[in-house]
């Protein structure tokens, strides 16, 4: 009699576990076509990439955008380099197509927004640009109620069917 109680918070446990999936995480691109970085700004340069897995693309890739030359990764190479325009408009999303053979996907390039307009100085790496923090970024009151409401609900759970099963009843 003890197996429903504990497949109970089994079950319960992986619903909400489930449910703080992300949701780029649900139908993610299994070819794995990447551009990284996703953000950019006019002139930089990304890296567009392809996963070598069994179920990715094991040829020549042939990688298209309205915001770089179009760009070939080899046959035995997972990565390739491309420099975005320079009058790429900032704030805009750009989508960068992948085609192997049979297989396409897409993924999007967002160039970086701002006052500056671009310069005819060459563009060089400046390092790490400093900013919001991974736990101040994206602070969404919503999402964190909800999430503190999942988590409370389990441990509420898992201590009521705690208590219920050693007898002790405290009335």
């Amino acid at each position: 009699m003890r197996a429903i109680p504990v497949a109970s918070v089994a079950l319960l446990g992986a619903a909400a576990l489930s449910a703080c999936v992300p949701a780029g995480a649900v139908g993610s691109d299994t070819f794995g076509f990447t551009v990284s970085p996703a953000t950019v700004a006019p002139g930089g340069e990304v890296t567009v990439g392809v996963g070598r897995t069994a179920a990715g693309c094991h040829g020549r890739v042939t990688v298209t955008s309205p915001v770089f030359d179009t760009v070939t990764i080899p046959r035995h190479e997972s990565s390739a380099t491309a420099r975005v325009d320079r009058d790429a408009r900032r704030g805009a999303v750009y989508r960068v197509t992948f085609a192997c053979r049979d297989k396409t996907g897409t993924v999007d390039l967002t160039i970086a927004g701002g006052s500056h307009r671009p310069s005819d100085e060459p563009w060089r790496d400046k390092g790490v640009h400093a900013g919001e923090g991974g736990s101040v970024a994206g602070f969404d009151v919503k999402q964190i109620g909800i999430g503190a409401a999942l988590v409370a609900g389990a441990v509420g759970t898992a201590y009521h069917l705690s208590r219920r099963r050693s007898g002790v009843n405290r009335t």
